[in-house]
């Protein structure tokens, strides 16, 4: 009997829990402000910065009187199959799920997240990062763009260069003062990627994989074969910019909030300077949704209020370089100017994208 009795409120309890989950969507703020501050807590599942996290939502927690908990470790996909997994419980662990806009798109929004309607209207908020619209479920947090970092000591800034012509002569001219990764971190991939995307014409939009298309990628391949000993190829997106502040290399596609990350904590040099250039290369974003089973998604809307708000999308840019994801934010911080943001262009779709990655290694790095 007391058995069933504790089944019984335990299954009482996580049906009220997911039906208040549910019922934030026809409260008023006012309401949901005062329910977050009797929940008192929000678990925020993002896989990457935590430490630092952890500091920059003091503020918030302190504002609220709300402890935002960041789980250590994980991994950008072991929250997705956390997410997954839980999804068909009445309760989850996540209050606040971060993801890639890119890995975002392979989600059903409408299956798994609470529609974020409830929050104050703010024109200036994003829901839509390269072309993947997050509708009333997802909005972004996090701007994040690659571009090529560069040594103005070693590099004439009024000659940067803009297409794969320039960047050959540049080899040319410099031997081994190029490098990039093609694997562990998506700057040099986007580098690569963007030199295949120009060369052939192609619309990376397309996912299409055909073997038509990766054929047509074979000027590109061509290309990179062509300067094999000019460039440099690194391990990684940390390899390329900690060569760069060593003086090993001049020139290096990177992470715009990777860079300013680095030079902030002093392990890149303050003076190494960041662009886009002309022919483009990836930018993106990551995003925030309220799982539908949130065991506190009084406090989950609160808390993504806060982070998509123009004070904390200010704050993120100066504290961590990144591109501002509320409109009405202040990006005085960037690395990058406002006028070469027009070249920023979106990651090719998949499957060609893996596609045309295994056959980049296939082509370009097992040749030489």
């Amino acid at each position: 009997m007391l058995k069933t009795l504790i089944l019984s409120t335990t299954a009482l309890a996580f049906g009220a829990s997911a039906a208040f989950a549910a019922d934030i969507t026809a409260m008023s703020w006012d309401d949901i402000v005062a329910k977050a501050k009797q929940e008192g807590e929000v678990n925020w599942y993002v896989w990457y910065f935590q430490d630092d996290f952890r500091k920059v939502v003091a503020p918030f927690e302190e504002k609220y009187g709300i402890k935002v908990n960041i789980p250590a470790g994980g991994s950008a996909s072991g929250n997705a199959d956390k997410l997954l997994a839980a999804s068909a419980s009445d309760t989850g662990d996540i209050d606040v799920f971060a993801w890639g806009y890119g890995d975002m798109s392979t989600l059903d929004f409408a299956k798994l997240f609470t529609p974020l309607s409830m929050l104050p209207k703010d024109a200036g908020r994003i829901n839509t990062v390269n072309n993947i619209d997050g509708g009333d479920y997802v909005y972004a947090y996090w701007g994040n763009q690659t571009g090529i970092a560069y040594d103005p000591a070693k590099v004439d800034e009024n000659a940067l260069p803009q297409t794969p012509e320039d960047f050959s002569a540049f080899w040319e001219d410099n031997p081994g003062k190029f490098g990039f990764n093609y694997e562990n971190g998506g700057s040099g991939p986007s580098f690569y990627s963007n030199i295949l995307r120009v060369l052939s014409g192609l619309d990376f939009n397309d996912g299409d994989d055909s073997a038509a298309r990766i054929e047509a990628l074979e000027p590109g391949f061509t290309f990179f074969n062509d300067y094999a000993d000019d460039y440099v190829i690194t391990t990684s997106n940390a390899d390329s910019i900690i060569r760069m502040s060593d003086g090993e290399l001049f020139m290096a596609p990177v992470w715009e909030d990777h860079l300013a990350s680095l030079q902030k904590s002093g392990e890149a040099r303050k003076d190494l300077k960041l662009y886009i250039p002309e022919m483009g290369m990836n930018g993106g974003g990551n995003g925030v949704a309220i799982p539908k089973n949130a065991p506190h998604p009084a406090a989950a809307a609160l808390l993504i209020d806060w982070l998509t708000s123009p004070e904390t999308q200010t704050t993120f840019n100066a504290t961590f370089g990144t591109a501002p994801m509320n409109a009405n934010a202040d990006d005085s911080n960037a690395l990058i100017s406002n006028d070469q943001r027009q070249y920023s262009v979106a990651g090719a779709a998949q499957p060609f994208k893996t596609a045309m990655e295994e056959a980049f290694v296939d082509n370009v790095i097992l040749e030489r």
